[in-house]
């Protein structure tokens, strides 16, 4: 992809954003939330879009490389950050999670979505500092994996499950990317699959929800209720969809149709094709984060380019896989689309240092250039 890779990134966002404000248009005016204003859940999201493009557009005219010399102090600060949600009164509690933080006169985020790219951010400065040891124990699996560990086990018991397993997954890909021995990854592997099956067996609501994903004919009721009604949604929209604004599933028949699950009421409204399409930006996101990725001339360029695309696209696929109930329900939103200001802005912050990476590349090379032409000069001469 090359040269066009910053293009067909920005216009995947640019479609996948786009269409979440129209789905949030047709489904969030039948929510109970809010402050009953009609539309309130769009003008929150349209302004969050707002302040996310201008992070964006701030990350990508910023010197990215700076954030290297300074890993360990944002990794330390975003632990902070996640150990606040466990404090009463700044830890905010909704559904049975405590995975936000309040402030007083300012709105509540959730410290997990700023924590994806600081993680990426740090295993890749780390990794790329000691690559000639990435094949070593202590500092080429211990050391990653507590870089990793920490931030994922923080969010794990707030307990957001789902997001702590897609970072994890996330973190895995980059490790296997940069290099750490095949036989240190399975071990993590077996034992991170181990410890989740012990924790979901020991958690009565996660080990309903298991159970309702194994049969949700059965479940359909109960904790099966959002993925049965989901698949409903898909079979009601058929090929062509039942038209925009023309679903009946966000009537109060499937919950959170607005946030975790707006990928169904995608499928009911606007058909198989749209769904499609939904899933073709997110794998050319992919394809476009690689192609920065292989362009870039250094290691951390590299990595972080991976890092943050495996950041983004690892909830997507987890999200979509849910709601298509090929995995049990997690709660995790779908990037760009699902309603929610801190998951779309560090989102969009994560798509400014992609395209960052691409612009220093790019000057790079152009830098080069005159160069080569003194050594052609100078042969011929």
């Amino acid at each position: 992809m090359g040269r066009y890779s910053a293009w067909v990134l920005g216009i995947c966002v640019f479609v996948l954003s786009t269409l979440g404000l129209i789905m949030l248009t047709s489904t969030s005016i039948w929510t109970n939330e809010g402050d009953g204003q009609t539309y309130s859940h769009l003008y929150r999201q349209a302004t969050w879009l707002v302040i996310g493009i201008v992070f964006a557009s701030l990350a990508a005219y910023f010197d990215y490389r700076i954030l290297e010399k300074y890993w360990l102090a944002i990794l330390g600060a975003t632990c902070v950050l996640l150990l606040l949600c466990y404090v009463p009164g700044i830890g905010q509690e909704k559904n049975g999670e405590t995975r936000w933080i309040k402030f007083p006169g300012l709105p509540q985020f959730q410290p997990s979505e700023c924590a994806k790219i600081a993680v990426a951010l740090s295993l890749a400065a780390y990794l790329a500092k000691f690559q000639a040891e990435i094949r070593g124990f202590k500092r080429g699996f211990v050391m990653p994996c507590a870089i990793l560990g920490i931030p994922v086990g923080l969010i794990f018991f707030e307990t957001d499950m789902g997001t702590a397993v897609s970072l994890g997954a996330a973190g895995f890909c980059l490790l296997f990317v940069a290099g750490t021995r095949l036989k240190y990854l399975a071990f993590v592997a077996v034992s991170g699959a181990a410890g989740l099956i012990y924790v979901v067996q020991h958690n009565a609501n996660r080990m309903e929800r298991f159970t309702a994903f194994l049969d949700l004919e059965a479940h359909r009721l109960d904790k099966g209720l959002q993925q049965y009604r989901a698949l409903l949604a898909f079979a009601n929209g058929g090929v062509d969809g039942l038209g925009l604004g023309n679903g009946a599933e966000k009537h109060g028949y499937l919950p959170f149709a607005h946030t975790d699950f707006i990928f169904a009421m995608v499928g009911e409204e606007m058909g198989l094709w749209w769904t499609l399409g939904t899933v073709l930006c997110f794998l050319l996101i992919t394809i476009s984060g690689i192609s920065i990725a292989i362009d870039a001339k250094d290691l951390f360029s590299k990595l972080l380019a991976i890092g943050l695309v495996a950041m983004i696209v690892t909830p997507a696929m987890v999200n979509i896989a849910v709601v298509t109930a090929l995995l049990p329900n997690t709660g995790l939103p779908l990037p760009f689309l699902s309603y929610g200001g801190t998951n779309l802005v560090f989102t969009l912050a994560a798509i400014g240092l992609l395209l960052s990476i691409h612009r220093h590349t790019k000057r790079s090379e152009l830098s080069e250039i005159p160069l080569i032409k003194e050594r052609k000069l100078a042969i011929r001469i």
